[in-house]
């Protein structure tokens, strides 16, 4: 098989990764570790499904306003989320 799959891109990440530059800000303590802010990237991704595209333009062709809507909806949830989770081993993890 000689296929090329380097195009293929999860855009729920790019949607997760700009969450995560928006929302850190209001989370001080996690804000300026980048380690903290990848384990944040972890624990929201890992609560969304994948959605897999080969260009840009598939996601805006494929996908209607309102599902971009509730991608974006659930997508700040999970990150919301994951900032109190994380946020929350790193004090339990500060008393032990």
């Amino acid at each position: 098989m000689n296929a090329d799959f380097s195009s293929i891109q999860n855009t729920t990440e790019r949607l997760v990764y700009r969450a995560i530059a928006e929302m850190a800000p209001s989370y001080p303590g996690l804000a300026d570790d980048p380690e903290r802010l990848a384990d944040v990237a972890c624990v929201a991704l890992n609560r969304l499904p994948p959605r897999y595209i080969r260009h840009a333009v598939d996601f805006a062709f494929f996908t209607t306003e309102r599902q971009r809507q509730d991608s974006e909806r659930q997508v700040a949830e999970a990150v919301d989320f994951a900032f109190g989770f994380v946020q929350a081993r790193v004090a339990m993890g500060a008393r032990a």
